[in-house]
């Protein structure tokens, strides 16, 4: 397994080997990519913001959506790792894996561990997608195996 770099991200976009939908070179990192927020969700507030921003509450979960839409290929699967910036500030969040062939947002599952609120703004940069080079083609991929976030755009948070 290997990680790509910022030239490997971009090329592979270019080739159409790998798609980051809108891609913007300014948010490559020397290693990964940085996802922005496009939809915020506060259960405890009961709001969704699409435009703006949200503050949350000290002790809260809340869930976030990428704006980008990502379709990974075949030969590849991905990390997910909160930026800095927020990790400092006392969100907290569960990151997995994004299997190979997976294709849709990324909804985030969150947590402000935080004893003061936090103010959050649709379009921030919130989170870092690493991409991973597997040794082989996996035999099923995502949307076969269980596919069921597949295609999935906004927070989803139970299919």
């Amino acid at each position: 397994m290997s990680i790509l770099s910022d030239a490997d991200i971009q090329n592979a976009v270019q080739k159409g080997l790998l798609s980051i939908e809108p891609f913007d070179p300014r948010n490559l990192t020397p290693n990964g990519y940085d996802l922005s927020i496009d939809e915020i969700y506060v259960k405890k507030l009961n709001k969704h913001v699409r435009n703006g921003g949200i503050r949350i509450p000290p002790l809260t979960w809340f869930a976030v959506s990428t704006k980008e839409f990502i379709k990974i290929p075949p030969q590849l699967s991905a990390q997910l790792w909160i930026r800095s910036s927020y990790a400092r500030i006392g969100v907290l969040s569960s990151f997995g894996k994004v299997d190979a062939g997976f294709h849709g947002t990324l909804t985030i599952s969150c947590f402000n561990s935080n004893d003061e609120e936090i103010e959050l703004l649709v379009g921030e940069r919130f989170c870092q997608i690493v991409f991973e080079h597997l040794s082989s083609i996996p035999e099923v991929l995502y949307d076969k195996r269980s596919g069921q976030y597949h295609n999935q755009r906004g927070i989803t948070l139970k299919k």
